[in-house]
Parts: C-alpha cells; structure tokens; sequence
C-alpha cells in the first residue's frame, strides 16, 4: 500500500457532505462498496452545474481511478459498482429514474436532495426536454497533484513512497520558480537526480539565488563538467562528475 503524502498546501476545491450523512447514513452502511459509490456519487454530483444533476452507471464505471478502488479486477469492480448503486438507491440516499433517450434506456442516479427530488418530479411529468439542454458533461477523478511531484515525474521518473514527502517538504520551503529552474538546471547538465536538485536548492538559499550558477564560475571555468561540480552534494562525486 503506497502512503498517502497528505493533502497539498494552498486552496483546494472542497465537497460539502450533509451533517446527515455523519449523523444517520455513514452509522448505517455496513457495505464498503455502499459506502465508497455514495460518497463518490456526493463528490459527482456537487460538481454538476444546472437543473439537471445526475450520473448513470457508465460514467462512474469509465473512471479508472475509482473503479481500481472497487476492487482489483475490471468484472468484480462492475459488479461491487452495481452493488453499491444498488443498495444506495434501496437506502434511499440515491434516486434512480429509468430514461429512454434514442431508443435505448439507461438508469440516472440522483441525489435524494431537494434539488433532487425536484429534477426528478419533475421528469416524471415529462419535463425532460426542459432540464436535459444541454446534458452535463461526465466527469472523472483529476488529482489535484502537488507540482513538485509533477517537476519530478516528468523530468526524472516515478517517485518512491519514501521520496515523496522530502519533495513535498521541498515544495513547502521553496518557491515555485525556483524548483522549476533547479529541475531545469539539472536537466541541461543531465544529472536527473533529486540530491543534486536539493542541493542546489540549498546552496541558493544559504547564499541567494540571484548568486547562483551564473555569477559562480569565471571565464575559464564554465564548462557543463565545472558547473556540475559547483553543486555535486556528497556521495554523488562518481555518479554526477563522471
């Protein structure tokens, strides 16, 4: 199991879950795949904009992230996904209208808020047309990833689990622009290692970015091999200046 870094620093876009659910639905759900499709099906819908918030069976089933979270293989993953569905609707913490859009008919799944229960009053008296234009567009998990975790993937490669709170630590200590140059600094001189990134990190801060690798070398030293050395941490002299 690879350990949670922890939520990012700064603003996030944040869910609001009733009280109801902590004080009457979570102490009776006794199915995790219950459990895990009612809040994700909370964490959908809030992001709907319009009269019309719903989500169906295949645009929960098309979300990797999630259904990797159901269980391990695509079939049982289906299977806990229609369980949960299943079960939240017989709770009455979703509801379910059957539509028939273009000759096929397929399940929407609302939440039984009041907003809810409005939308689907109202279908059930054949205002449809009315609340369907245009239709919500599906949406899936998007990561809110720490930036430093993305400098990292993309320019050196996967990240361990022990490395992933030194960069977040990282994140937190330094500015923005200056991980971004240090990742770039190593990319030119090819020395894709974190430890060469920190250190130059380091060196910036103990004596000033604006007198770094540019005012650190003469004329006649200012060859790639030379500006490696200027920030080879220790340990890394074989792997860095050779």
């Amino acid at each position: 199991m690879n350990p949670f870094p922890g939520f990012p620093a700064g603003k996030q876009t944040l869910v609001k879950v009733p009280n109801t659910f902590f004080t009457e639905l979570l102490p009776a759900i006794d199915d995790l795949a219950e459990l895990k499709v009612t809040l994700h099906c909370i964490w959908l819908l809030s992001h709907k904009q319009g009269d019309l918030r719903y989500t169906r069976l295949a645009e929960i089933a098309v979300d990797d992230r999630f259904m990797a979270g159901l269980a391990a293989q695509p079939e049982q993953a289906i299977a806990a996904l229609r369980r949960g569905l299943e079960l939240a609707e017989g709770r009455g913490t979703l509801l379910r209208v059957k539509v028939r859009q273009s000759g096929e008919e397929e399940a929407w799944y609302f939440l039984n808020s009041e907003h809810g229960r409005a939308a689907v009053e109202r279908i059930q008296h054949g205002d449809l047309h009315s609340l369907a234009e245009p239709l919500p567009e599906d949406i899936s998990l998007r990561t809110q990833r720490p930036h430093v975790y993305l400098l990292y993937e993309q320019n050196i490669g996967m990240i361990q689990p022990m490395l992933a709170e030194e960069l977040r630590e990282a994140e937190r200590t330094y500015p923005q622009s200056w991980l971004e140059d240090a990742f770039r600094i190593a990319v030119e001189l090819n020395v894709r290692h974190w430890k060469y990134i920190r250190t130059i990190l380091e060196r910036w801060a103990a004596e000033g970015k604006d007198h770094g690798i540019d005012q650190r070398h003469d004329a006649e030293d200012d060859s790639y091999e030379a500006l490696k050395r200027r920030y080879v941490p220790e340990g890394y002299e074989d792997i860095i200046v050779h």
